[in-house]
């Protein structure tokens, strides 16, 4: 399972009260001592105003999870969106995870990555909130949220600030932002893909920051393997990539996020301050377990991908022979809602061809609970060895395309 957190691996190791630094463990577990008020004290620590408190101040706070799990992370940005009042204050949230592959809102994962190569590799898939492309995650990645009112969102002026940090560790690095909201690499390769949310009165923009990422993996993961898929999902745009340290190697996550705190920071004539934050943290982040158990159900990742239809072609050795099929199906939700299956007509009965394509609709598009239906389907028939077994070939090619 996906399902993993890791230590924080990230720099900015103290919080402060005042002139006496003391680590976040230490500060939360002061504040299980008051229970009572810790919540707010402890957003008021932070300079955070949830949605029934009001402030006047305008300043930048800046967040850093101490957790590497994409849904936990991803839950903390919903957290954020949904329950603060943001119209005079400004958030920055800094965070990494483990490997993971996040797509955009209104996408479809067959068509976007090799599901089966992170099945394998144990990569995790996310579907995110905001809309855009499709992402590669790793701890050689920095995220980057930068929330605000809706009024006050600028996109540009946060590709600008990222900018001016990275300049500001290595003056002759050739960064530029472009029209489509993407950092480039000396005119030509991209380290920055960026995505947003727009609520109704909060906003945030969101992106990647390649610094050390596994430059060989991520192609393959997101290298699609499938064939014929027809959606109106929106498409990510393939780009050429590169790390921020293959053109100066001090251009490491810790630095990279240390520049780009003390510039946001400087934005808001704030002295540089960041404040390390469980995302899982109930007595802070109210509610913040169920959005994680959100993000990470089939449903949301596999079942919110548009309509689309699936058509291929494929062969079966069996027997020393090579067989024929022809598939095609609609999947709406992540189930399929049409099947047909087109293969010789004395490679398996006729009526047994006709139920297995029926069972199959209705079925999630999963090869968990694909394999299941088939394995039940088979042990109904009749026995007869020859049939199951080419049931059972036929299944693993079918559980092979999901």
């Amino acid at each position: 399972m996906c399902d993993k957190s890791a230590g924080s691996a990230l720099s900015h190791p103290l919080l402060s009260d005042g002139n006496k630094p003391y680590s976040s463990l230490h500060y939360f577990i002061k504040m299980l001592l008051r229970p009572k008020i810790r919540s707010v004290h402890l957003l008021f620590a932070l300079r955070i105003t949830p949605a029934r408190y009001e402030s006047s101040a305008k300043e930048g706070v800046i967040l850093q999870s101490t957790s590497n799990n994409v849904y936990e992370n991803l839950a903390i940005e919903d957290w954020i969106h949904d329950q603060m009042n943001l119209e005079n204050k400004n958030v920055l949230f800094i965070w990494r995870n483990v490997p993971a592959v996040v797509i955009g809102r209104h996408q479809n994962p067959w068509r976007e990555c090799n599901i089966p190569l992170m099945r394998e590799r144990g990569i995790c898939l996310a579907r995110r909130r905001s809309g855009g492309g499709t992402v590669y995650h790793d701890l050689g990645n920095i995220n980057l949220t930068f929330f605000t009112s809706r009024k006050r969102y600028d996109r540009m002026e946060n590709l600008n600030l990222v900018i001016r940090a990275l300049k500001a560790l290595q003056p002759k690095v050739d960064v530029q932002a472009t029209s489509r909201f993407d950092l480039l690499l000396d005119q030509t390769f991209k380290i920055s893909g960026t995505a947003a949310k727009l609520g109704r009165t909060v906003a945030y923009h969101h992106c990647t920051l390649l610094c050390t990422a596994n430059s060989s993996l991520l192609p393959m993961v997101l290298e699609s393997p499938y064939r014929g898929i027809k959606s109106n999902a929106t498409p990510s745009v393939p780009s050429l990539v590169r790390n921020l340290s293959d053109a100066d190697s001090s251009l490491t996550c810790e630095s990279v996020m240390d520049a780009v705190a003390s510039e946001y920071s400087a934005h808001y004539n704030n002295k540089p301050h960041v404040h390390l934050i469980d995302p899982m943290d109930e007595s802070l982040f109210p509610g913040i377990s169920q959005k994680k158990r959100d993000l990470y159900t089939w449903e949301w990742i596999y079942g919110k991908t548009p309509i689309f239809s699936l058509k291929t072609t494929f062969q079966i050795l069996y027997q020393n022979s090579l067989v024929d099929f022809k598939l095609s199906m609609q999947i709406k939700n992540g189930y399929i809602e049409e099947c047909s299956i087109d293969f010789p007509n004395h490679w398996l009965p006729k009526d047994l061809s006709n139920d297995l394509q029926s069972a199959l609709e209705g079925c999630k598009f999963c090869p968990t609970e694909t394999a299941f239906l088939v394995s039940t389907f088979v042990r109904t028939y009749p026995q007869d060895d020859e049939v199951h077994t080419k049931c059972n070939v036929l299944c693993e090619k079918l559980v092979s395309i999901m």
